[in-house]
């Protein structure tokens, strides 16, 4: 009776210690490979570079992930959910009286964002570079997010009328993109700095006027 016992414990332990070195496992893995994207892209994205990274044997990301196209579609889930994480859904409350301070402070989260996610801004780098369809799946999956973040956080607040929301706000993010990528690659856009706090609290300032000079 005494061994049946131990051997129904053991056989309660053990799944669930595999479960864990499972888990520790793909995120091992799937740290890896967005650090090995981030830093060189997809030219030395492969299975070799991943498990060397990850420190494991090279089969359990096909186990795991299916290989490299379920890792793709993995970091591209993650993707998809970056600016829901890094972004606070609460704005102001009460204080977001109209939809130009919604936007105001939507600009300058997504700036603040950006500036502290390298993949994404590489991501963003390979938009207007390369068509492959891994960068596509990657990009569709980031800018899903974004619209349906911009839709949730803007609830019932309307803009002025007359104002074509869908392409200001492209132009909007579009540039906030592009200064970031800018200062990442250079430090500097049309000969205005993009290294110090300083200067980065000139662009904000400058972000702002945009948005009230439209949105009021």
């Amino acid at each position: 009776m005494l061994a049946s016992a131990a051997a129904e414990m053991i056989s309660d332990v053990k799944p669930e210690k595999r479960i864990k070195d499972r888990a520790a496992t793909e995120k091992a893995i799937f740290n890896a490979a967005k650090s090995i994207l981030a830093e060189e892209g997809f030219q030395n994205f492969g299975i070799n570079a991943i498990a060397r990274r990850a420190g494991c044997d090279k089969q359990l990301i096909y186990r795991y992930f299916r290989g490299l196209e379920g890792l793709i579609e993995a970091i591209g889930e993650d993707l998809g959910s970056w600016v829901k994480d890094r972004i606070p859904e609460d704005t102001g409350g009460m204080f977001l009286l109209t939809y130009g301070d919604l936007m105001e402070k939507l600009a300058l989260y997504f700036m603040d964002a950006l500036r502290a996610d390298p993949l994404v801004c590489k991501i963003i780098a390979w938009e207007v570079s390369e068509n492959s369809p891994q960068v596509r799946q990657l990009s569709e999956a980031r800018a899903k997010s974004l619209a349906k973040w911009l839709e949730r956080m803007r609830g019932s607040l309307e803009a002025p009328k007359g104002v074509d929301t869908a392409a200001v706000n492209a132009v909007l993010f579009a540039a906030i993109q592009h200064l970031v990528i800018s200062s990442a690659a250079s430090g500097q856009f049309a000969g205005v700095p993009l290294k110090s706090t300083k200067d980065w609290e000139k662009v904000a300032t400058a972000v702002k006027r945009l948005v009230r000079g439209v949105y009021g």
